[in-house]
């Protein structure tokens, strides 16, 4: 090492305020990087790069990250289209884009030594320390499992170590931990952790059923080989896209759960959260994709969308695997044109129309009202596709 110099993963938020001054006191010089993923408004932007000159950095960049996080994570995982267990829509895979951006600014500044702010309790440090691993020879300092060898009570560790130095700890930051970017928005902490029901301030995105506007909403998303290009008939790029959903869906408290799954390091963890617009984006696609792929596809996709998933939430989004399914994903979207139209009343979204060229529908036939074949083809189809189960139940019979 040449330097003192080390870039820090920045949001601003207790754990990462935290990581600076720690930093600065065993010498270190302290570059912050702030990855914006979206979430975040003018003036939370504007706290951002504030609270990094409140703390003494050395320097602080922020980094548009709209885009990567739409080519790096949400076209494939749309083309998924399956939440990790069957339900979590994987709302911090922007750390894997994150960590791009902190190295990126390592080697501007000529240092090998990247830091982050992630406990030794939670599945992100995988994230990020296999990324760093995956990406170059760099250097890895976690301030938050450093403290952790000596203190349980982190949180108030962290706290008190900052007001000590005369540093404010804003309130919400207090009782939960909160991650905002463009995939959505979780939190943890306080009653969540300890299994209760969510208190009056567990809030975030989503709109509570007395504030749902009275006026049903409908949306009409256009796709093209499975990406989202068109809203409303208007062309727009998807990280733009994405975050316009999230304002509409949001009013209408679509998208919000509480979420207790199986975690990278063995434990259980309980978050909530809330994606308005990736669940939007996800009905619509699924719609789009059980109408135009085969019966086959439908099938099998599903088990390797599962797999795809595990891969990301685990911390191995650089595995050789990951970009093998992801073939697979890409070319299972060749025939995945056209419309959706969207609708909801509050709380679900539902697909209410598809406009496509290659929905599978058989002129002479409609399911359950009208067929081009007689009775007699239907009758031996049944007699041979059947027939394992009926000679086995046969031949048990004797």
């Amino acid at each position: 090492m040449t330097n003192k110099d080390i870039v820090l993963a920045f949001s601003g938020g207790l754990d990462t305020s935290f990581c600076v001054p720690w930093l600065q006191e065993r010498g270190w010089n302290v570059h912050t990087v702030f990855a914006d993923t979206g979430g975040v408004d003018d003036e939370e932007r504007a706290f951002i790069e504030q609270r990094a000159a409140e703390l003494g950095v050395a320097s602080h960049v922020t980094v548009d990250g709209g885009p990567a996080i739409w080519d790096g994570f949400v076209k494939p995982f749309v083309w998924a289209g399956e939440g990790y267990q069957g339900q979590y829509p994987l709302l911090v895979s922007d750390r894997y884009l994150i960590v791009d951006a902190a190295l990126k600014r390592c080697d501007e500044l000529g240092t090998r030594v990247i830091a982050h702010g992630c406990t030794g309790m939670g599945n992100d440090q995988v994230r990020f320390d296999l990324t760093v691993k995956s990406l170059g020879d760099y250097g890895i300092v976690a301030p938050i499992r450093e403290i952790q060898k000596e203190h349980t009570e982190v949180r108030a560790y962290e706290q008190k170590y900052l007001e000590d130095r005369g540093f404010g700890v804003r309130a919400k930051q207090q009782a939960y931990t909160i991650n905002e970017n463009l995939l959505g928005l979780t939190m943890s902490g306080g009653e969540i952790d300890r299994w209760q029901a969510p208190g009056e301030g567990a809030s975030g995105w989503c709109k509570p059923r007395s504030q749902w506007p009275a006026q049903p909403l409908r949306v009409t998303i256009g796709f093209r080989n499975g990406e989202a290009v068109a809203l409303d008939g208007e062309a727009i790029a998807g990280h733009e896209l994405l975050a316009k959903l999230n304002g509409l869906f949001a009013e209408y408290g679509v998208g919000r759960g509480i979420y207790t799954g199986d975690t990278t390091i063995g434990l259980k963890g309980r978050i909530i959260y809330e994606a308005p617009g990736l669940t939007a984006l996800l009905t619509a696609h699924r719609a789009l994709e059980e109408a135009v792929l085969s019966k086959q596809q439908n099938r099998f996709k599903p088990e390797v969308a599962r797999k795809w998933v595990e891969l990301v939430y685990e911390g191995f989004f650089h595995d050789p695997l990951k970009t093998d399914l992801e073939a697979f994903l890409a070319s299972s979207q060749a025939t995945v044109n056209g419309e959706v139209v969207l609708e909801t009343t509050g709380g679900t979204v539902t697909a209410v129309a598809i406009d496509s060229p290659h929905i599978l529908s058989a002129k002479g036939a409609t399911y359950a009202q009208a067929a081009d074949w007689g009775v007699a083809e239907a009758e031996g189809f049944i007699k041979l596709f059947g027939m394992s189960s009926t000679l086995w139940a046969e031949v048990n019979r004797r």
